[in-house]
């Protein structure tokens, strides 16, 4: 016989559990908000978090900001890493001096391949894009996306 504390214990453990993962998964899924600020600010938002393998990313760069933006290159500074920081993926660019108006956005596909046009692995990969270091402060924006099978 199962004392009647060691039972409440689990049931209340259980459905603590389910919530939990619920509201984590919630969480997780959520696709970041487009919040326009005073001042210089860059925003890096894909269309969803969670993709499958081969399936295309669509990152949109957008000035969200009130000033123009400066990037060093015409792919605005994007960059795909590995969590551990590697360089995966960067879309070849002239070295032309780009600018993003103030609410103006850039929207970039990937197709899941490394720069080399190797296929990458399941995993998490951040997406990043950074203004120019010649126009004074830098803003660097990244964003965390989930790869599965």
């Amino acid at each position: 016989m199962i004392p009647k504390g060691a039972t409440i214990c689990f049931v209340i453990g259980t459905i603590g559990a389910g919530i939990l993962g619920a509201y984590l998964f919630q969480i997780s899924s959520q696709t970041p908000t487009l919040v326009y600020q005073d001042g210089p600010s860059l925003s890096v938002i894909p269309d969803k978090i969670n993709y499958r393998m081969g399936e295309p990313v669509h990152i949109r760069i957008i000035n969200s900001g009130t000033v123009p933006l400066t990037f060093s290159d015409s792919s605005f500074g994007l960059k795909i890493r590995g969590l551990d920081g590697t360089i995966i993926y960067s879309p070849v660019a002239s070295q032309v001096v780009s600018t993003l108006s103030p609410h103006e956005e850039k929207l970039f596909v990937w197709n899941q391949t490394k720069t080399d046009g190797g296929k990458i692995f399941e995993g998490r990969y951040k997406i990043e894009s950074n203004t120019s270091p010649n126009a004074g402060n830098v803003i660097k924006k990244s964003i965390t996306i989930n790869i599965f099978q």
